[in-house]
């Protein structure tokens, strides 16, 4: 663990790895709630960056996972059994994922040179994480993983919500917030993806974040004590929205990603700053 823990040592700003063209590297680090279409953005994504000539490498940190929708790269499967893991060391399904995503950052330092020699060729790393957001967002590897890429790669953070389930205030200040406490964690360039346009459009979620009083509006008609505690929250996180890269995208149509790539490109610059 010695190598990993040393690879993350830096900080964003110090990246000096270039892709092809002699444009930086950039490392999207795709994190999601479960059901937010976190990993079929990445499939599309992937599928919309080769039709562009620009194919991305692909890396997978979901142990847990029964296939993946396009071939990666380097798959942790390849390397840890999620199953004899819990077996082994008689854990359930979280704790599994953690034990193999602990396993896994031992080794992170071979990625890391993996990544380097494929990085003329690859201007895009999309790393795909497990399902289960906590696991990767608030553990040791997920944070060994994450500095070690910010410390030589320009590494932004994508946040995939789902859009269709973000329709109740309530919900959404939830989201938000767990985005917010995401971006001051890693602090690292964010953009927030509004997956699943194709069912809901995303402008109600716009319009909240840029009109407080459409946000006040329609938490009046909720009763409960949550919408209370929003009303309360939602001040506190205007801010966060002042500074905040959103995009509509659908990952099963394809829309938005062109728009996305746009603010891919904003962030990179933001990392060198």
């Amino acid at each position: 663990m010695a190598a990993a823990g040393t690879a993350g040592t830096g900080s964003p700003g110090t990246g000096t790895g270039t892709g092809s063209g002699g444009a930086p590297t950039v490392c999207l680090i795709v994190l999601g709630m479960a059901g937010s279409g976190k990993t079929t953005f990445v499939q599309r994504l992937t599928g919309h960056l080769h039709i562009k000539g620009c194919p991305p490498y692909l890396i997978n940190l979901d142990p847990a996972v029964h296939e993946i929708p396009v071939p990666a790269n380097i798959d942790i499967r390849d390397t840890v059994n999620y199953k004899e893991v819990m077996k082994q060391y008689g854990l359930g399904p979280n704790g599994g994922i953690v034990t193999a995503l602990n396993l896994f950052a031992t080794r992170f330092d071979q990625v890391m040179k993996f990544i380097e020699k494929r990085q003329q060729d690859c201007r895009y790393v999309l790393i795909d994480t497990p399902g289960q957001i906590e696991v990767f967002t608030w553990s040791a590897s997920g944070t060994i993983i994450t500095e070690a890429l910010a410390s030589t790669f320009a590494t932004v953070i994508v946040y995939v919500m789902d859009t269709s389930r973000s329709t109740s205030p309530i919900t959404f200040m939830s989201n938000m917030l767990y985005a917010c406490s995401i971006l001051y964690k890693t602090r690292l360039p964010f953009i927030v993806v509004m997956n699943k346009v194709d069912i809901v459009s995303h402008t109600f979620a716009v319009e909240w974040m840029t009109d407080f009083e459409s946000f006040q509006d329609a938490l009046n008609q909720e009763t409960s004590f949550a919408s209370n505690l929003t009303r309360s929250m939602s001040l506190v996180l205007d801010e966060f929205y002042s500074t905040l890269r959103v995009v509509g995208v659908s990952a099963v149509e394809g829309t938005g990603m062109d728009d996305f790539l746009g603010h891919v490109a904003e962030a990179v610059v933001e990392y060198d700053l």
